[in-house]
């Protein structure tokens, strides 16, 4: 089941960062990245964001997390991630899916290392197109998506 999350919440917060944490440092391994700034990511930052957070749940477990910054011209999709110990059942997918159909930007845009070829294909799935490749500052490689509705 997926539902908005109370990210303002100490408790929730600190739930979410952990999944945050786990999903990030398999994607460090798969950039080659020393220094993530990801995973560098305090739980205060959490608590004041001003993004929306979508949570997957299993039972009453967050096993994925979904955040996107949205106006009424674009969606950004900030960060998607999955408990490693949930990979490959759908919970990315479905939190996509959510996202498509409960936004209705004409825009959806969404940014991932290059290197992180499960991340690329399930946009392209979607149907998103590369647009920019750059270098960050902290040596990774990014790719940004786009798609337009």
């Amino acid at each position: 089941m997926i539902k908005k999350l109370n990210h303002t919440n100490q408790a929730i917060a600190t739930k979410m960062r952990i999944v945050f944490q786990e999903s990030y440092a398999i994607e460090a391994k798969l950039l080659n990245a020393v220094n993530f700034p990801p995973l560098q990511r305090p739980v205060e930052n959490y608590i004041k964001s001003t993004t929306t957070f979508f949570g997957y749940h299993i039972k009453d477990k967050i096993v994925g997390i979904i955040e996107v910054s949205s106006n009424e011209k674009a969606t950004h999709i900030n960060s998607l991630v999955v408990s490693p110990h949930f990979f490959r059942q759908g919970i990315g997918r479905q939190l996509m899916q959510h996202i498509l159909q409960h936004f209705s930007s004409k825009v959806f845009t969404v940014e991932t290392g290059l290197e992180n070829i499960p991340a690329s294909t399930l946009y392209k799935n979607f149907g998103f197109k590369e647009v920019r490749q750059w270098d960050t500052d902290h040596g990774v490689r990014k790719v940004r998506f786009e798609l337009n509705l």
